[in-house]
C-alpha cells in the first residue's frame, strides 16, 4: 500500500505520522512544494496551479490514494485536483475540525490562515457545524511561515498575536492550518487561563488519516512491522526531509519510522 500526502510546505507531516502510526508498513510518499510556499497569498488560480504540480509529481509515484493534507489546497484546489486526477486516483481532502469542536459547545475559535479566515467555503462549514454557536474566526498572519521554517521567535510572536485575537472565554480552538498542529501546545500555553476549564484543540490529522486508508479499503494495523518506506518529493524532485521537519515530532517519526524511498 501506497499513500501521498500533499502541501505547500512540512504542514503534511501531522497526518502522514498518524498514517504512519496506522499503518507501519504503507509507503509514504510526501509532496511539497517549498519553492512556492506560502500558497495563502496567491489567488485561488495560483494555488490550483501550484496544487496541481505537487499532485502529479505525488501521482508519478503511483500512490494507491493522494491525501490532500493542505487547508488551503483543499478549499481553492479540491475540484480541480479530482477531476484530473479520480477516478483512476482518490483524492482526499482536509476539513477544519468544525463539527467536532462546535458539538462541545461554545465558544469556539478557528486559527486559519488569513486566506482561509472569512472564506466562503470557513464560512460555509460554520453554518452547517456550528450554527447556534458562538465562534470566532482569528487570522494568523505569518504562523505558517514561521511553522514552516521552525523559526522559534517568529512562532511565538505569530502565536501570540493570534492569542491577541482570541476571546478568553475560549473552550475549544479549531486549528484550520495543518502547519498549525505541528506547534499545538504552543498554542496550548498561550491560550489557556489557569481558572478556566482545560482547552479543547481540534486537528484534522488523525481524522483524515483514517479516511484515507478507508478510501483504499485498508484497516488501521499499528502493530504492522515498520516496513514502509519514505519518499520525499520538493518541487518535484526526490530529497531527503527538510532540516526544518527534523525540529517537530512528527518529523523525527517518520525519519525514524521508515526505509528509503
Amino acid at each position: 500500500m501506497k499513500i501521498a500526502l500533499m502541501d505547500s510546505g512540512i504542514g503534511l507531516l501531522p497526518t502522514a505520522a498518524a498514517v504512519r502510526r496506522l499503518r507501519p508498513d504503507a509507503d509514504l510518499v510526501l509532496s511539497s512544494d517549498p519553492e512556492g510556499m506560502p500558497w495563502g497569498p496567491r489567488t485561488p488560480e495560483g494555488i490550483t496551479e501550484r496544487a496541481l504540480a505537487v499532485a502529479e509529481a505525488a501521482a508519478a509515484h503511483r500512490p494507491d490514494v493522494l491525501v490532500v493534507a493542505c487547508n488551503t489546497a483543499s478549499v481553492h484546489a479540491l475540484s480541480a485536483l479530482r477531476a484530473r486526477l479520480e477516478p483512476q486516483l482518490p483524492v482526499v481532502g482536509t476539513v477544519p475540525a468544525i463539527k467536532p469542536a462546535a458539538a462541545g459547545g461554545g465558544p469556539v475559535v478557528i486559527w486559519a490562515t488569513p486566506a482561509t479566515t472569512g472564506s466562503p467555503y470557513q464560512r460555509g462549514l460554520i453554518q452547517e457545524f456550528a450554527a447556534g454557536v458562538e465562534v470566532t474566526e482569528v487570522p494568523c498572519w505569518g504562523l505558517a511561515e514561521a511553522v514552516q521554517s521552525a523559526d522559534e521567535a517568529a512562532i511565538d510572536e505569530a502565536v501570540a498575536a493570534a492569542a491577541a485575537l482570541t476571546p478568553d472565554d475560549v473552550r475549544s480552538v479549531v486549528l484550520g492550518c495543518t502547519h498549525y498542529e505541528l506547534v499545538a501546545e504552543r498554542v496550548r500555553a498561550a491560550l489557556q487561563r489557569p481558572e478556566r476549564p482545560p482547552l479543547v484543540l481540534h486537528g484534522s490529522a488523525g481524522a483524515v488519516a483514517a479516511q484515507a486508508l478507508r478510501r483504499v479499503g485498508a484497516a488501521p494495523r499499528p502493530e504492522a512491522p515498520a516496513t514502509g518506506s519514505l519518499t520525499v518529493l520538493l518541487s518535484g524532485h526526490e530529497a531527503a526531509l527538510p532540516a526544518a521537519a527534523l525540529g517537530y515530532a512528527e518529523g523525527r517519526l517518520l525519519r525514524a519510522v521508515s526505509h528509503a524511498g
